[in-house]
């Protein structure tokens, strides 16, 4: 068991989504960044689809009740036990009483906090994942409540850290479905320009601000499904990348595909980023 005494701005219970409900309006949600999601299970041996606390902008602050080994993965950060420092990407222990602080990273928005054995929270439709914009899953974490950690007998892997790799801004993109909903120069641009992260991003999409992408059919599209990464071009003419918790279209086109690798580095945007698309 763990006891939750500070959130920071948002934690939640995720792993690795609940793919096989779109048919049913329902996304996949899960871990923003699944890359480091499934890192900082494997550190500890679990399976990569085990339930980890997604924390967004540092500020968690948990104790643990038993002698309990974890690791912290997402945008390299610093990590204090007992107010002593330590450094995210590696395996460490949380002795009965010790108070693990997770500092705000100094670049990139989320960390990934496992527990060997995984915390045990009721799935719901096969994931223990938090959708923040449908509403399913686990609540919010808030000061005072209190997580179950499993037990495993898996083995220990031969690796107990990881390099900490800083957010990458230049993200590979395929084209879309509705790729030839648009002009030529609006695909140029989008892969040419620099594009400014907005103030409006958080688990369901991340809006950029730059140069108008121009449509060649402007006709009205039928709500269409999405994958993570997609990004949609609303009548702003200014692209927003969709992430873990996205709806379906609302009937913009979608311009491109971000590659599952990209989408996990968007997920670490914050704004005022500036990023470049390439293909």
């Amino acid at each position: 068991m763990i006891r939750i005494d500070e959130t920071g701005p948002l934690a939640l219970i995720e792993d690795l989504g609940r793919p096989g409900f779109a048919g049913m309006g329902v996304s996949p949600s899960g871990a923003a960044d699944r890359g480091a999601c499934a890192l900082a299970n494997r550190l500890l041996g679990n399976p990569e689809n085990s339930a980890v606390i997604e924390v967004t902008l540092g500020g968690l602050v948990i104790v643990a009740d038993r002698l309990t080994w974890a690791s912290l993965t997402g945008a390299p950060t610093q990590l204090r036990i007992n107010d002593r420092p330590t450094a995210s990407h590696a395996v460490f222990a949380l002795r009965r009483g010790d108070r693990l602080r997770v500092d705000p990273p100094p670049d990139g928005v989320r960390n990934y906090l496992a527990v060997r054995g995984g915390f045990r929270v009721p799935k719901i439709l096969g994931s223990r994942s938090t959708d923040v914009l449908s509403g399913l899953g686990p609540k919010a974490l808030q000061a005072g409540m209190s997580i179950k950690v499993g037990r495993t007998g898996r083995a220990l892997p031969g690796v107990d850290l990881v390099p900490a790799q800083p957010p990458n801004r230049e993200l590979q993109v395929l084209p879309g479905p509705r790729r030839d909903w648009f002009t030529d120069s609006a695909w140029s641009l989008l892969l040419r320009r620099r594009w400014r992260v907005s103030i409006d991003a958080d688990r369901v999409a991340v809006r950029l601000e730059g140069p108008v992408l121009t449509r060649r059919i402007t006709d009205e599209l039928p709500s269409e499904g999405l994958l993570r990464g997609a990004i949609q071009v609303p009548s702003s003419g200014q692209p927003l990348i969709f992430l873990a918790d996205h709806p379906v279209t609302g009937g913009y086109p979608v311009i491109g595909v971000l590659t599952e690798r990209a989408a996990d580095d968007a997920a670490q945007l914050r704004p005022g980023d500036e990023i470049g698309m390439h293909g």
